[in-house]
């Protein structure tokens, strides 16, 4: 199983070129929320086009969406797959995930819920920021952001088989990687 996971695209396309090898080479894509609107206190993305953005997600493999704090339930008139609750529970053998956007969880609170919901990976969004932890046999997950993100790389994560890698979507190097 190959899953692909982002979050944090806030409406921009210009990044669709260069995660579209990794989108078609996935079985499903996880985004952790904040998918088309660019969000009062973010600039506008040069690539801003929710429209198209919504149109590409829609023509693409199944998505799993979580609801980030700038997701509107206007959005779902565009989107042909869900923005499902803040939390999303899944289950790739022998995988169990937990995604959240996590906009009013500090990291003691993710590493807790997923302690509390028995997961092996929990993934978030809202920081912008690429985040790869373990402990305990836990996987803490920020995807980072290919869109606005807030250190020098746009990244995207891959969860393949027992390897999760962070990458940046430009060069396609591997930034973290650990095994499950």
């Amino acid at each position: 199983m190959k899953l692909l996971v982002m979050s944090d695209t806030h409406g921009d396309i210009s990044f669709w070129e260069h995660v579209r090898n990794f989108i078609e080479e996935s079985d499903y894509v996880i985004h952790a929320g904040d998918v088309l609107y660019h969000g009062p206190r973010n600039p506008l993305p040069s690539g801003y086009n929710p429209p198209k953005l919504a149109e590409l997600i829609n023509n693409s493999k199944p998505f799993f969406i979580a609801k980030g704090n700038c997701d509107a339930e206007v959005d779902q008139l565009v989107l042909s797959y869900p923005i499902a609750s803040p939390y999303i529970l899944l289950y790739f053998d022998p995988l169990k995930i937990l995604v959240t956007h996590g906009e009013d969880k500090e990291e003691k609170d993710l590493w807790n819920m997923a302690e509390k919901y028995d997961v092996n990976i929990l993934i978030f969004g809202h920081i912008h920021t690429p985040v790869l932890k373990k402990e305990k046999n836990r996987i803490l997950l920020n995807p980072g952001s290919p869109s606005l993100p807030k250190v020098p790389h746009k990244t995207i994560a891959l969860i393949d088989g027992k390897k999760i890698s962070i990458l940046d979507i430009f060069n396609k190097n591997e930034l973290y990687s650990l095994e499950v």
